[in-house]
């Protein structure tokens, strides 16, 4: 008897004990929002508490996206007493969003109770402010525009540009000028066709250029570089009439450091951090100097971080950052944020933000929808109000008569060596091209043209490859052996310098004939299909 009640309350004992188990108290979590506004952003926190509390506990927001619940980058733990806190700047202008908070607890998922909030600045326009006509129509209430080059012209087509100011963009910056020479005719080609076109629908134009760098490391090589393709911009802008009232600045766009190709096309040479630092300040210099704007620098945060150093005069001119995948309709996201830690660079700011002004935050948007042929387009937000955006576009620059862009203008071409040997090796020839002042040529190029009376039979491989402004290494392969004479000729299609030429005489010596290597059959394989919009914003 006194056995069977040992195990009666043994088991009496062990089920009370077991009751907080089966029946525990809920974990409750909660989240509210404060907005504290600005007038120029809003800072919001996200605060709440987790209760029974427990400490170290994962909290992360949610946003509600076109009725779908996603996670943002924001997250935080929870102290010894349970709360939370997350602060996040806000650089929309008129968002009207969802958040909840989300946990886990014991295996078990915990949401808070959904809020909603409307992200607002202190008012700054007044009713009669002509600001108002750049309407915030962009994701996250930020104001809307895109950027096109010849990609955005499939088999010449013209861009309806009514449509797209109808569909909510204001701004868009046009490709007006590139490095190498066949991507330079084009940009002026479509600038031409873009730019009034734009304009009088209504939308503010801004310009970019491409930039290659230099293969030198001379630091005056590589000024005098920078100072010839800044030429090029600013006679690019001369030839539109310079700024008006309704552009914004010129942009450089700085993305590759790579300066020597292989054969494969596989990048052999890059630029150092000091090389592409010096590049970029005497680009930029010049141009703010020359047209009175500041222009601005198109990246994104891995290259400013790994390809340059930190300057104090780079951070002075407004970054167009490109960062895709994050979903710019959440007001509180933002491009150049590392998952941890800083990208650290010219333009970090004192809690690991970029301090950018434009944003591009997809290369694939619908095109058609805003009346660009083709089927992607890539967007862009800009950071602040109206105002701001005003603020960037102030200052014309009417050019000079001395500004334009010369017209035949005399050039001098100098062959500084020249080798040649055997029918197996290539014959090269290192030129210099430079204008009457002795600066060097901004466009053109260099090709041999042989004497008629020594013309080689077969048409031999002429490569040319542009060491820095004005410099060209011109390869030639496939020659037979043979003495022959001709001419290293300086050609510029845009007509800004006049055509010049230095003779040349070589002798080609037979040299050993390789024997065919045959090459395996290989059957052929079908690459995998990949979606280079699979992770970005469709919009």
């Amino acid at each position: 008897m006194k056995l069977r009640f040992f195990v009666v309350a043994a088991a009496l004992v062990l089920g009370l004990l077991e009751i907080p188990a089966s029946s525990a108290v809920t974990s409750k979590l909660t989240m509210s929002l404060k907005q504290t506004p600005s007038a120029s952003e809003a800072l919001i926190t996200f605060y709440g508490t987790l209760s029974p509390a427990q400490s170290s506990i994962n909290v992360y927001i949610d946003i509600n996206a076109d009725g779908i619940w996603k996670q943002t980058r924001f997250k935080s733990k929870t102290t010894k007493a349970g709360s939370w806190k997350i602060e996040a700047l806000a650089t929309s202008l008129n968002a009207r969003v969802q958040y909840r908070a989300r946990s886990v607890v014991t295996g078990k998922k915990l949401y808070s109770r959904p809020r909603t909030i409307t992200i607002k600045q202190a008012p700054e326009i007044s009713e009669a402010d002509p600001a108002l006509i750049i309407t915030a129509t962009g994701p996250g209430g930020r104001i809307h525009g895109a950027d096109i080059s010849r990609w955005q012209h499939p088999s010449d087509k013209t861009i309806d540009f009514v449509k797209m100011y109808d569909a909510g963009l204001r701004f868009v910056m046009i490709k007006a000028s590139d490095t190498r020479e066949d991507a330079d005719q084009l940009s002026l080609k479509y600038l031409v066709m873009d730019h009034s076109a734009a304009q009088a629908a209504g939308i503010y134009t801004g310009f970019y250029h491409y930039a290659i760098l230099p293969d030198v490391t001379d630091s005056d090589a590589i000024v005098r570089d920078a100072t010839a393709q800044a030429q090029k911009a600013v006679w690019r802008l001369a030839s539109i009439g310079g700024y008006t009232q309704r552009d914004l600045p010129y942009a450089l766009d700085l993305e590759n450091k790579c300066v020597r190709l292989s054969t494969s096309g596989a990048c052999q040479k890059y630029a150092t951090r000091s090389a592409v630092t010096l590049w970029a300040t005497t680009f930029l210099r010049i141009l703010k100097e020359k047209t009175g704007k500041v222009p601005i620098l198109y990246s994104y945060s891995n290259f400013l971080e790994s390809s340059m150093n930190r300057n104090a005069e780079l951070a002075q001119y407004p970054l167009w950052l490109a960062q895709y995948a994050i979903d710019p309709s959440d007001p509180v996201n933002q491009p150049g944020l590392k998952a941890s830690g800083c990208y650290v660079h010219s333009w970090t700011g004192a809690n690991c933000d970029s301090q950018w002004t434009m944003w591009q935050y997809t290369s694939c948007g619908i095109a058609p929808k805003y009346g660009v042929p083709g089927s992607r387009l890539d967007l862009n937000l800009f950071r602040g109000s109206a105002n701001d955006f005003l603020g960037l576009i102030q200052g014309s620059w009417i050019p000079q008569t001395l500004d334009l862009m010369p017209i035949n203008e005399p050039s001098t071409l100098t062959v500084n060596n020249l080798s040649a040997s055997t029918t197996n090796k290539l014959v090269v020839f290192k030129t210099t091209v430079t204008r009457p002042d002795l600066t060097p040529v901004v466009t053109g190029s260099v090709k041999l043209v042989f004497d008629s009376v020594n013309a080689p039979r077969n048409k031999p491989t002429q490569t040319v490859l542009r060491e820095t402004s004005g410099t060209w290494t011109l390869a030639v392969k496939n020659l037979q052996a043979g003495t022959y004479t001709g001419r290293i000729v300086f050609t510029d299609v845009s007509q800004t310098h006049a055509q010049s030429s230095a003779p040349v005489i070589f002798t080609v010596v037979q040299g050993p004939t390789p024997s065919p290597i045959p090459s395996p059959t290989k059957k052929p394989t079908k690459k995998p299909s990949s979606d280079g919009c699979a992770n970005q914003i469709k919009n």
